[in-house]
């Protein structure tokens, strides 16, 4: 059998065996699960000056102006974070009644965690009072650490934004739901962005009124934002390149250093023995992530594991480059008409940007 080739195609590869995502079953400690609550590093430098409102989308424009004044609102609380957010006058002596969070409430795309990021760093506090991340990483948390010392631990923070708040599952709702009316009274302020419900297909997306039904005592103490617009990472934006052959995938896998190789058969099996929470380090250290044979998803279950690390690997700017099937037939016609439709969806777009970012890898100039 003879050697794979460089992308160039001038000779065999003599670099070093790629780094493969099966061989890694990381174990992530709780105390780094409470430290990564930042913004992901793609979202390290995202401020609203850098959100880019559509101007034929003046809702966009209007959650800018309105995130803007919510994170000059938490500066004026002080260390106790507990000063009224859409209001006046000094803090009263305990958490006020009207709303003490935002609700980001729009299609995949429109830049809704640009925004939530954007309001983290905003948000005059120390990195240490502040969290981020995802309905998923919270649940993590409440997990690793027990559902008391969760509240104990997020109790003293002046901010907490919740990307990607799910709706999927009404014990973990409950759960969070609780979770979030602890935090609430201890003064912390609350900003989310959520996914549809079963059923709930319409635009694509999840509408307000039916988070603030879910999330039930807690909706007095959120504003929703509409944010409308068009997926941003297909505006302007070339088409996907289509996926390259299985030689071509390897010899950048081999020329490219800290990347990943690895059939994409193996790398579902492998994603159901680690727990979804550890994906982020599963991907520690990946420059690039390759896929040879890539094909559709055989079942809900592994489809939705597939979404969670599409997610780690946008956060962290992976780019992709797979054989096979092209990304936008990853899921049946099914899952996309089914209740986790916005989440297959997300995945599709956001593997389809890492494509693209991917391209340069195999067309070096």
């Amino acid at each position: 059998m003879s050697s794979p080739l460089a992308p160039s195609g001038t000779g065999p590869i003599t670099d070093p065996a790629p780094l493969s995502l099966c061989a890694r079953e990381p174990h992530v400690p709780a105390d780094r699960l409470v430290a990564e609550m930042v913004p992901p590093p793609r979202f390290d430098s995202v401020r609203f000056s850098t959100y880019i409102p559509d101007p034929n989308q003046p809702s966009q424009t209007e959650a800018v102006r309105v995130l803007e004044g919510f994170a000059a609102g938490l500066g004026e609380a002080g260390g106790s974070g507990k000063r009224r957010l859409f209001g006046f006058g000094k803090a009263p002596k305990k958490a006020p009644a009207g709303p003490r969070g935002v609700y980001l409430d729009g299609g995949y795309g429109v830049g809704k965690t640009h925004l939530l990021a954007s309001l983290w760093h905003a948000t005059p506090a120390d990195p240490g009072l502040k969290a981020f991340g995802t309905f998923v990483e919270l649940t993590n948390l409440v997990g690793a650490l027990g559902f008391q010392q969760t509240v104990r631990t997020l109790s003293g923070h002046r901010l907490l934004c919740i990307d990607e708040f799910e709706l999927d599952d009404p014990g973990d709702t409950v759960l969070v739901s609780t979770l979030l009316g602890k935090l609430v009274d201890a003064g912390v302020a609350l900003a989310a962005t959520s996914n549809t419900l079963p059923g709930k297909l319409g635009e694509g997306r999840f509408a307000a009124a039916d988070f603030l039904r879910e999330i039930q005592g807690l909706s007095a103490h959120f504003r929703a934002l509409r944010i409308d617009g068009e997926d941003y990472r297909h505006r302007g934006l070339p088409e996907a390149p289509p996926p390259y052959s299985d030689e071509e995938v390897t010899g950048v896998a081999h020329a490219t250093e800290g990347a990943s190789l690895d059939s994409f058969s193996p790398l579902l099996e492998h994603l159901a023995r680690v727990h979804p929470s550890r994906y982020g380090a599963l991907t520690d250290g990946i420059r690039a992530v390759c896929l040879t044979g890539v094909r559709p998803v055989p079942d809900q279950s592994t489809a939705l594991r597939l979404v969670v690390l599409a997610d780690r690997l946008y956060d962290r700017e992976v780019p992709v480059l797979a054989s096979g099937m092209p990304f936008d037939q990853l899921f049946s016609d099914e899952m996309l008409n089914g209740g986790y439709r916005k989440k297959y969806f997300r995945a599709i777009s956001r593997l389809t940007a890492l494509a693209r970012d991917a391209a340069r890898l195999a067309n070096p100039r």
